[in-house]
């Protein structure tokens, strides 16, 4: 857990982070690294590649293997230490708080600096390695892919995304990423899915969303995984998070992913508040989103 490895960062020493490093630049090339070939990767003497192996495997930051071969892999617990290290000695975060959302993909926890905000792990191609590494298009080049790639390039993704479309749309600040793990902004708000939205607000909400995806897409992205657990209700408006999957509009299929977007979020108002949307049309808003001239569902019915 990462409470746990947050708790275990104090009692680190910078050799520790060397080996892990070491070990994470070994797993480029294989999923076990060869003990041998540790003092090389880790620019530790063999000694001190021994102590540290001990430590490390006894916080669960290390996994041991022996074949052909005594082999050592990172955890996830191990990749956490490593990118939350990088954040606090880049004086982004200086403490670590509760968790905000765990989910199959990612977890996210409260982090302290000079406000609150929230810290996002990816979690992408751990449990669930080769099917996330046959959907993902970001892994489809590469012949040998660790799942600390697959996590590292989601969060890549999503960071790009959030910095292009902020703050030009709702989106969490992004404040700094490392590894697998983002740094944003912390988003006060319920998520829609668990929002009971009164008669007067449906439309104005959805209509909110609808101007943000259009915003977006103007800007250059496709959010691609559109979904009512994705958005944020807040006194202030509307958030839309979670965009490791976004797509760039000049993507072969971005204006297939919008159209499934708009589907996706209009078919949940129009199953959860039919009285109030089951009149507009999916193909009348997406074609006007697409041509940037969407303004308000009245003139999409």
């Amino acid at each position: 857990m990462v409470q746990t490895v947050a708790r275990e960062m104090a009692d680190l020493e910078p050799e520790d982070f060397h080996l892990l490093s070491g070990v994470e630049q070994g797993m480029r090339f294989s999923e076990y690294v060869d003990r041998e070939k540790l003092p090389q990767f880790s620019r530790l003497t063999a000694e001190d590649v021994d102590y540290r192996l001990d430590r490390c495997e006894d916080r669960g930051f290390l996994e041991r293997k022996t074949m052909q071969y005594e082999g050592f892999k990172l955890t996830f617990e191990g990749y956490d230490a490593l990118a939350l290290h990088a954040l606090v000695e880049r004086g982004t975060i200086e403490g670590f708080g509760a968790p905000l959302g765990v989910g199959k993909e990612s977890d996210v926890f409260e982090v302290r600096s000079y406000k609150p905000m929230a810290l996002k792990f990816h979690r992408e191609g751990y449990t669930q390695f080769r099917e996330v590494n046959k959907e993902r298009e970001y892994t489809a080049d590469r012949d040998h892919v660790s799942w600390q790639y697959t996590a590292r390039k989601a969060a890549e993704r999503e960071y790009d995304a959030l910095e292009t479309l902020y703050p030009e749309v709702r989106v969490p600040q992004p404040i700094d990423t490392n590894r697998h793990a983002i740094v944003m902004e912390k988003i006060d708000g319920v998520e829609l899915s668990r929002t009971k939205l009164d008669d007067q607000q449906v439309r104005p909400v959805l209509e909110l969303i609808l101007t943000e995806m259009g915003t977006a897409y103007d800007a250059g992205y496709v959010h691609a995984d559109m979904s009512e657990y994705n958005v944020f209700v807040g006194s202030d408006g509307i958030t839309i998070f979670d965009w490791p999957q976004a797509v760039p509009t000049d993507h072969a299929n971005a204006d297939e992913l919008l159209a499934r977007d708009v589907e996706n979020i209009l078919g949940y108002f129009q199953r959860k508040y039919p009285r109030f949307v089951d009149d507009v049309e999916i193909d009348t808003v997406t074609e006007a989103l697409l041509a940037g001239e969407f303004e308000s569902l009245s003139n999409h019915d």
